[in-house]
This record gives C-alpha cells, structure tokens and sequence, in this order.
C-alpha cells in the first residue's frame, strides 16, 4: 500500500500489531509520528579515537581489533560478565560486557570494530563497559539516538524512520508557506526529516534541526495566539469597581507593594469585561495566596463564587485554613471539598455551591467531579500551574460562566521566557519577600563533611525540630556513579546515624495515599527526619522543618534546588540548607556558589539560564502546553522571537485561519490545542 503521513505505523514492514502498540506508549500511532519522533542525539562516528586519545570519563567511539575474548563469568544469578581485550597502533582496551552473550559470540577475533561507550580507566590502561558494538561499514556518520520504551531500540526506530522516509519522498507536505522559509532561509521538510533522522554530518543535522525548531515554534505560536483570541473575542459583565479597604484592614501584617500591585493587575481584568486569564508568579514564600484572596473577596463582593484547585489534598486543606482565617472574618463562607470527605460533607458542600450560600470552595481535582454545580462560579484559581494542564483549568472554569482564572505558580522563570511559556496569560510577577523572613542560611560542603551534618541535624532534631534529606532520582544502571535509591538510603539513615530517631521515606512511585499519609505524619511531628525525592519539591508548609540537607546536589539545577529549599524558613527560626556534592567541575561550583549567595528566586533564574545552558534549563515538562519534540524555550530564544512575529502577522489577517490556504495550518493547531487540552472553536 502507499504511505501517507496519516497511514498507521502498524503497516511499516516489521511493525505490525505487537510493535505499532510499543509505538502507542511513545504517543506514535502515524508515520507523520513517527518522523516527528526525533533523535535526542547523536552517536559520532565519523572520527573515532586511536585507543591511547580516547578522552577519559567521556563517551567517545574507538575502532580496536579484537585480540582476545574470555569465558563468560557468573557474578551472580541474573548476571553474567563478558571480558573483551581490544587493541590498535597505540594500546590495549579492556571491554566488559554484560549478559550480552550473543553480541560476544558474534564479535571475531582479528577482526576490527567500532566501540561506543564511557571511557573509564586511567591514562595507561583505559576501558570501558558495555560499549555499543558497531561494524566498520556502519561508521563514518552520526548515528541517531532515539526516545525509547522497553522493547524498541533506536535501531529499529531507525529501520522504520529509513522505510517512511523512502517511501513518502518528496510527497511529505511541508507546513511551513514558502515566503516564511525563504525569509528566514530554512530547509524545506523533505532535506530536514531526512537529516534530522540520518544526517552526515553535524553542519546537516544542525540545519534540519533549525528548520524543525521553527516549524514547531511557529506552530504553538499560532496555537497559543489563536486561543488567547477565541478567549479575547466573547465578553463578560463588567465587575464593579468596589474598595478592598476593608479586605486589608482585617490583615494582621501589611501587604508588600508587590502583592498590592498584583491585586490591583487582578482586580484590573476583572472589572475590564473580557475573562481575566492571569499568571501570578512569585517565589517560595512570597504570598501568592494572598492575592488570590483578595481575587475572591472581589469577586464575591460582585455577587460571584470562587473555586481555588490545589494538586494534593493536604495543600488543599493548607490554602483552606489560610484563605479561612482571611476571609471568614470578613463574612465568607468558605468550605473545603476533597475525595476523602465522607458522602455526607460532600453532599452539604455541594448543595452550599449550588444554592450560592458557599462563596468560596477550596479542593482538588474533586471540584472537576460530576455534581458539582455552582450558583454564579466568577473565578477560578489554580494553584502551582506546572501540576495542572490546560484541559484541567478549563474544565472547572467551565462550570461557570466564562469564568475569570487565576493562576499562581512558585517556579521562578525569568520573566522574558515565562511571558513565551505562558503565552496564553497575562503576568503578574511578586518579586518581594514579606517583611521579618528570615534568609535561610545555605552551605556547600563535601563527603568528608557529612558526617557533621548529620551530627548538626541531629542536634535540631533533639530540640523539637525536623529536617529533610533529600536524594537525587536515580535511574536505571546509575548504580555504578555511587548513589543510592532514597529507599535503601533512608534504610540506612534509619539503622546507622539517626537510630532511635523517626525516619520517614518519601518518593514518586509510593501511591497517592501513602504519600499523602506520608506527608501528614511529617506535618504533625510524628516523623522527625524525611527522606525524599523532589517529589517534595512542591509541598505543604511544615514550619517546624528548619534544615534541608540535598545529597548530589550538582545533579539539580538551580531552580529546583532553590524549590528544595524554599520546603524550609517557613517557620520564626533560622533554617539551614546544605548541598552536599564532591563535583569538581568548576561551572558546577560556580551554580552551587550562586545559591549560596542569594535566595532571589528570580536572580537564581535568570543565572541557571546563563551558567547551567539552556538545555537543562527546563527539567521538568511544563504541563498544560504541549510537550515541546526538537526545540527549547531559552536557547532557542531568536527563533522563538522570529515565529512568534510570522505567527502573530497571519493571525493579524485570519484569526480563526479559515481563509484557504490556511487550512493545512488549522489542522495542525487543532491538533496541537487538543493535546493540550483545549477545545478550538
């Protein structure tokens, strides 16, 4: 049959049904999928090393002659060890292979390969375990390194990949007009899908990867512009401009002019009569909750409701104790509604909403539940954007009438990149802490320290306080770089330096409940010492907590170490972090030294940007846009600039994109919202 980008991936020779389901878990089901799958990166065989310049503690190709294979050795049941000797011109190489009997068995003596793997060893006697085998004819370019799921290689993905390419040609559409391609001098799709996939050489690659870059910006440029018009086009009643007065002389502290002038920007939006859709963006500890406070007292004010959505259940009952304490002198009804909550509270809470006599519910994904109807639903808030999607904020904005939403999120980003990010929101930014914080203190100390941080901590657990350690995730086949799985370290913790001390074990594989038990037991004082993943990272306050210890902290970036720390200083005492790491790379001491340096979240942002590089910049997906394939919001920051401005001049003209040639487009950008959750007009 003839391909065409819609055609099932199950009908590429060697997929069929087994296959064409491993490609479902990698969100492949077309050949247009599976060519928008792209390399994360590339294998470089065009120049190997001679064994003896072989780069060490580097990943490197080598060619070496095999000159001697040993028996295979049973270390252990599960896992049996191959040793392979190779050599060259310039030296020998040990090669170590495991349970990879057959890949041994086919390697012949005398007979020259290409190896790829970390060189590890010294300047004399260098090796390298598990190396990928390659023939010599197989060398000469770079070989595509592919996004996998248990039960396909990047050899078969490739295979594929070369079979859609061969038989769709030049017939592949290009989306992108030709007038933008010529203005900005990209490749046309046919010369960019065949060099991102099989490049030559590095230059060919980088040209097929700006072209695909851009393609994909354009295109959430167009998304996100075409949606921040449907949500501009419809109006809403004006709210009355009514005075917060009494709202801040029930405060017990003084608002900072930041979160004065975030209110002012929400108060703002919903007075102009088109739906407010906003960004709130402060650091840990800033007080975001606040303004959406003052958002719900507004807008119950104008005869409207407020929901406020929280990811756990615990924040949900945080933010309702401190939005309760707030507003409920002021005359609110506020009511909490969770999964937990017996039939009963639920059914109370719910006929509250419906006849008007509950102004503000607080709760989880439990608002989205069936049932739950609201009298005059005037605002949504949502809290830590990155843990909610698009599809989430809309289903319960929904549940109004074009609904005002609020969103406020602790993840530090430099303004320029979060305006992009959020492309659909408008930004308030709170870059003041509130008055009496007190710094929490941060160190950077090594191995041979650890043991006097324990010793620290311990002293603070004596007097009544708690702490958290927290490791890096650990990935599979990561042992060998010395760290341990948080379970087994806790485990540890637990028998040796904190015997007789309350230990407690969080991490992102417990379920739901267990970490939720998990995390109230932490709150309450029954553990003492938490041991975590990052999974902690966006927590409840604990203000009892008052050191954070982070194992391998050259692991994280510096957002999200700052993140970790922002879990303690929640409290009237000193807090402390320390990062533990033994990293000698001097770019790495230097971000560790910056978070010792300052706690604005804001500068720490904008020099991770600068000192980590942009590609790690984002390690963590943002959530409610759709996942970015090729290109990267901060390096990529001039093509951004450039397919925001051709994006923004189409729209200008087509709206809706329902003039002729532009429909090839429309069907692109509705598929792109619907991933994301929106529903295009």
């Amino acid at each position: 049959m003839a391909l065409t980008p819609d055609t099932s991936v199950q009908y590429l020779k060697g997929v069929g049904e087994r296959r064409a389901a491993l490609y479902q878990k990698l969100n492949i089901r077309t050949v247009e999928d599976l060519l928008y799958h792209f390399p994360r990166s590339y294998l470089d065989l065009t120049t190997p090393y001679p064994i003896d310049q072989a780069p060490l503690n580097q990943a490197a190709a080598v060619r070496g002659m095999v000159v001697k294979k040993s028996r295979e050795q049973h270390i252990r049941k599960g896992l049996s060890v191959f040793k392979v000797l190779i050599s060259d011109d310039t030296g020998l190489m040990n090669l170590t292979f495991f349970n990879a009997k057959f890949t041994v068995e086919a390697l012949q003596l005398e007979e020259e390969y290409l190896f790829y793997g970390k060189v590890g060893g010294n300047f004399l006697k260098k090796e390298m375990s598990a190396p990928m085998v390659i023939r010599l004819e197989e060398g000469g370019r770079l070989i595509p390194v592919y996004p996998l799921t248990a039960g396909l290689s990047s050899r078969m993905i490739g295979a594929n990949v070369a079979q859609a390419l061969a038989q769709l040609g030049e017939h592949f559409p290009d989306p992108i007009p030709g007038e933008i391609r010529r203005r900005h001098g990209l490749s046309a799709i046919g010369y960019a899908m065949e060099n991102i996939h099989r490049p030559p050489d590095p230059f060919c690659a980088e040209v097929a990867k700006r072209r695909l870059i851009f393609e994909e910006l354009f295109f959430l440029s167009l998304a996100l512009g075409s949606s921040r018009e449907d949500k501009i086009r419809y109006a809403v009643p004006k709210m009355k401009p009514i005075s917060l007065e009494p709202f801040y002389e029930s405060l017990p502290f003084t608002p900072t002019e930041a979160q004065k002038r975030a209110i002012g920007d929400a108060i703002q939006d919903m007075c102009s009569g088109t739906p407010m859709n906003r960004l709130v963006q402060g650091d840990v500890g800033s007080g975001k909750t606040l303004v959406g406070a003052a958002a719900a007292y507004f807008a119950v004010l104008n005869g409207g409701q407020a929901a406020m959505m929280a990811p756990t259940e615990i924040l949900a009952e945080q933010h309702f104790r401190t939005l309760n304490a707030i507003l409920s002198p002021l005359g609110l009804n506020i009511q909490l509604l969770t999964g937990s909550m017996t039939a009963k509270a639920k059914r109370l809470v719910k006929a509250g909403l419906q006849d008007g006599s509950i102004h503000l519910c607080v709760g989880t994904h439990a608002l989205l539940s069936d049932g739950v109807e609201f009298c005059n639903l005037a605002l949504v808030i949502t809290d830590e954007q990155h843990r909610f999607g698009v599809a989430q904020r809309i289903a319960l904005s929904e549940k109004g009438q074009h609904a005002h939403t609020l969103v406020m999120s602790a993840t530090p980003i430099p303004r320029t990149l979060a305006l992009m990010i959020y492309g659909d929101l408008d930004l308030s930014v709170i870059d003041q802490l509130p008055a009496g914080r007190k710094p929490i203190k941060t160190y950077k100390i090594d191995s041979e320290k650890r043991q006097r941080a324990f010793g620290f901590i311990r002293s603070h657990l004596d007097q009544g306080y708690q702490a958290y350690i927290v490791c890096p995730l650990i990935e599979t086949g990561e042992v060998d770089l010395g760290l341990k799985p948080a379970a087994e370290y806790a485990k540890e913790l637990a028998d040796g330096p904190f015997s007789g001390y309350r230990v407690g074990l969080l991490h992102g594989k417990m379920k739901a409940a267990d970490k939720e038990k998990t995390m109230r037991a932490f709150q309450s004082g029954e553990i003492q010492l938490l041991v975590s993943t990052t999974v902690v990272e966006v927590g409840v306050d604990v203000p009892n907590a008052v050191i954070m210890m982070i194992e391998n902290a050259e692991r994280f970036g510096l957002s999200q170490l700052h993140q970790l720390r922002g879990r303690v200083g929640r409290g009237p005492v000193q807090s402390h972090c320390i990062l533990l790491s033994d990293a000698k790379n001097p770019d790495t001491i230097e971000r560790l030294r910056v978070l010792c340096s300052t706690g604005d979240g804001f500068r720490i942002a904008e020099e991770d940007l600068r000192l980590r590089g942009p590609g790690d910049f984002f390690g963590y997906r943002q959530h409610g846009l759709p996942e970015l394939k090729i290109a990267d919001m901060a390096s990529d920051l001039a093509l951004l600039k450039a397919a925001q401005e051709e994006a923004k001049a189409i729209l200008a003209t087509d709206p809706k994109l329902d003039q002729p040639q532009h429909q090839a487009m429309k069907e692109r950008v509705t598929r792109i919202l619907l991933s994301a959750g929106e529903r295009p007009n």
